[in-house]
């Protein structure tokens, strides 16, 4: 397992934090229960299994739903 700290370009609105968490909910090898996505730093954690997904993976996830990862931050959980 991995925890992940991704740095997304500024969000903007609540409705942008839920289209976020909506499309790493849908991603099978990530830990549902740590997706947190931090509005006001632009931040999201998470954990995952490297051996289900990769980082590269999570991040085009979100970049499909229209955001940015300005950074990706990974370190064993």
């Amino acid at each position: 397992m991995k925890t992940a700290t991704i740095q997304l370009e500024t969000l903007t609105c609540p409705s942008c934090l839920q289209k976020i968490e909506g499309a790493m909910k849908g991603l099978g090898g990530v830990d549902q229960d740590t997706v947190k996505v931090l509005f006001n730093s632009s931040k999201l954690k998470l954990n995952y299994r490297e051996d289900e997904i990769s980082i590269g993976e999570i991040e085009a996830a979100i970049n499909n739903v229209g955001y940015e990862v300005k950074k990706s931050n990974v370190k064993p959980a």
